[in-house]
């Protein structure tokens, strides 16, 4: 018998499992082992509390080894003093009160101030109540006192406008109504004058006229024309535009049309037209201006 044949038989004709297969199947039992463990694992409360205090635990371990051994705090800063309030105090007395807490003055600039007297503080850097280390200055800024402007000139203006041109000065503005005959809304006076020399912001009162006063309009309509002109002239009114109108009768040379109506409210100046029945044809209608001192 053949040595050689006799191995070979063996290796094509025996029955065990290959060895990969083995493998493969040692791996998966083992798999479905562990799985099956952190499932009963997972379930269980009390292992779930264990595994949440465990990463608590070294969360807190490594942010305790972070900000003291990788990232040490700073060394704490020497010695430090609080700021006090400067504000509304002179200079003078504020460089002996810094320099009794080891800290120095330094202006570094001015404004005008509707209040606080020229030469006094009106801001600091640090604010009242920081802390400075000893040895650094406080920044400060000076008054230079209130802001004096020339107030505009706004007789003549409408109030709205005037105000408008006021405040855009820096002024505030306090209306007054007064009886005048100016026209009505127009500004006829003002405190302080136009161009005086005035603080910012000052309050700068307008008086501003009401109109000249109202009164009703008479009625014309009958009157002759001579007289209606009479009339109007003795309230002040203007007469405007006088036509005249073909009419029958004891119309002719009587006032048939006025405008503004009677009884509505005019004021002195106002202007009247009127319309006076004159005979002819019909057909002629002839507008005219009227001359108060040139009356038929």
């Amino acid at each position: 018998m053949k040595l050689g044949g006799s191995i070979r038989r063996r290796r094509r004709g025996g029955g065990g499992t290959p060895l990969w297969k083995s493998l493969v199947s040692r791996t998966a039992k083992k798999g479905t082992a562990a799985v099956a463990w952190l499932w009963k694992f997972l379930k269980d409360p009390w292992a779930l509390g264990g595994l949440a205090a465990l990463a608590v635990v070294g969360f807190a371990g490594g942010y305790l080894v972070s900000t003291r051994l990788v990232y040490p705090p700073p060394p704490p800063p020497g010695d430090l003093s609080p700021v006090p309030n400067l504000r509304e105090q002179q200079p003078v007395e504020v460089a002996d009160t810094l320099r009794v807490l080891g800290l120095a003055m330094d202006p570094v600039d001015s404004l005008s101030h509707p209040t606080i007297p020229a030469g006094r503080i009106v801001g600091q850097s640090p604010l009242a109540g920081q802390l400075l280390l000893v040895g650094d200055s406080v920044r400060v800024t000076l008054s230079t006192g209130p802001e004096q402007r020339p107030v505009p000139d706004v007789m003549g203006l409408d109030a709205d406008r005037a105000r408008t041109v006021l405040e855009a000065s820096g002024f505030r503005v306090s209306l007054d109504s007064v009886d005048a005959e100016d026209p009505r809304g127009e500004v006829v006076g003002m405190t302080p004058e136009a161009g005086s020399d005035a603080t910012v912001p000052m309050e700068v009162r307008l008086s501003v006229s009401m109109g000249p006063p109202e009164f009703q309009m008479p009625r014309l309509i009958g009157l002759s024309e001579e007289d209606a002109l009479a009339v109007l002239d003795s309230l002040g009114l203007v007469v405007g535009e006088v036509e005249t109108r073909f009419r029958f009768g004891r119309d002719q040379g009587m006032v048939v049309e006025q405008e503004p109506p009677a009884r509505s409210m005019v004021q002195e100046g106002a202007t009247v037209r009127l319309v006076v029945g004159r005979r002819g044809s019909y057909s002629e209608e002839v507008p005219r201006r009227n001359n108060p001192h040139d009356r038929p």
